[in-house]
């Protein structure tokens, strides 16, 4: 059985919204956009392509899906390293407004219950489903307790407002802390696993 595993670029408040371009995602009239980029550092793009390459294929969430098919397709040389195993790996887009085909080599629109066809996912035999971004997509699938472990690059920034990783549910989620390293940025970059109480 396979794991699903978020992976998640966090402000230290927990907000996820936009972390890579000004124009991202600015619903709600969130004005910071590209906030992550200044706290990425060897140690921290290692970890990114340890997730990405080790990954045996995708959940991501429409606005994710729509951002990376628009450049990994012709992502520059430099970015082969993430470029090959996002292009070649299966990808399971969740989205309510798209429509299949899908312009995206590999990728495939998950229908009906969400909670389903990720269990059915899971049940398959091959490495990790890995969520990259997609938070609003890592939300429902926490609600659904379909997520094994979290791998977060938590920033040394606070926000103050906008989209955040956890909903405010009143949910208790216990998480046990099984990895955790400083970059030279001063980001924590952690991964916890479901249950830990």
């Amino acid at each position: 059985m396979r794991k699903v595993v978020a992976d998640e670029f966090m402000t230290l408040d927990g907000v996820v919204q936009a972390p890579s371009y000004a124009d991202e995602d600015v619903t709600g009239g969130f004005g910071h956009g590209g906030w992550h980029s200044r706290y990425l550092d060897e140690l921290s793009m290692s970890w990114v392509v340890e997730n990405v390459r080790g990954a045996g294929g995708y959940l991501l969430g429409r606005g994710t899906y729509e951002i990376f098919a628009a450049h990994w397709p012709t992502a520059p040389e430099e970015q082969r390293v993430l470029a090959d195993p996002l292009n070649s790996l299966p990808k399971y887009v969740a989205s309510t407004s798209l429509a299949e085909p899908l312009r995206w080599q590999n990728s495939t629109l998950l229908r009906g219950d969400i909670g389903a066809a990720v269990r059915a996912l899971k049940a398959e035999e091959g490495k990790d489903l890995h969520v990259v971004g997609s938070p609003g997509l890592v939300r429902s699938l926490l609600a659904l307790d379909l997520v094994d472990e979290l791998r977060l690059m938590i920033d040394p920034l606070v926000l103050g407002g906008g989209k955040r990783l956890f909903p405010d549910d009143a949910a208790h989620r216990p998480l046990r802390l099984t990895d955790s390293r400083v970059t030279g940025t001063g980001a924590i970059i952690a991964t916890y696993v479901a249950g830990g109480d």
